[in-house]
C-alpha cells in the first residue's frame, strides 16, 4: 500500500514527492494524502521488521490538526454524493454502496 502511495504522489517530504527507495530518518515529517484527510506525520523512531498496524503509532507521531478529522466526518454526514461529469447514473450496486455509506455510524432500529 506504502509504495502505491508513494507512486501515486499521495506522499510528499517538504512539498516534494517521494521516491520508493529514499531513506527515511528520525524527525522528518511527511504529508500523506489519505482519502478525504491529508494528514502530516513526524518520525519518532525507525522500524527494524515489519510490524502490525496497531504498532505502528509507537513510531510516528501524528500532527494533522483535528479539524481535518472532523471535516470527513461533515462530508459523511451530508447527503450530497459527489459523481464526475459523464459516467451515467448509479447502478444499483453503487446505490447501495452510498446508502451503506452514509448509514456508517448510525443506529439501525430492530422491529420489536
Amino acid at each position: 500500500m506504502a509504495i502505491t502511495a508513494i507512486s501515486g504522489g499521495k506522499v510528499k517530504f517538504e512539498g516534494v514527492n517521494v521516491k520508493p527507495a529514499k531513506d527515511v530518518k528520525i524527525g522528518e515529517t511527511y504529508t500523506v494524502q489519505q482519502e478525504h484527510v491529508l494528514r502530516t506525520i513526524k518520525v519518532v523512531a525507525l522500524l527494524e521488521r515489519r510490524v502490525s498496524a496497531k504498532e505502528v503509532s509507537a513510531f510516528v507521531e501524528d500532527l494533522t490538526p483535528a479539524e481535518a478529522y472532523n471535516n470527513v466526518d461533515r462530508m459523511k454526514n451530508t447527503r450530497f454524493v459527489f459523481r464526475p461529469r459523464g459516467i451515467g447514473r448509479p447502478t444499483k450496486k453503487d446505490r447501495r454502496d452510498i446508502d451503506e455509506w452514509f448509514d456508517e455510524g448510525k443506529e439501525t432500529k430492530q422491529p420489536v
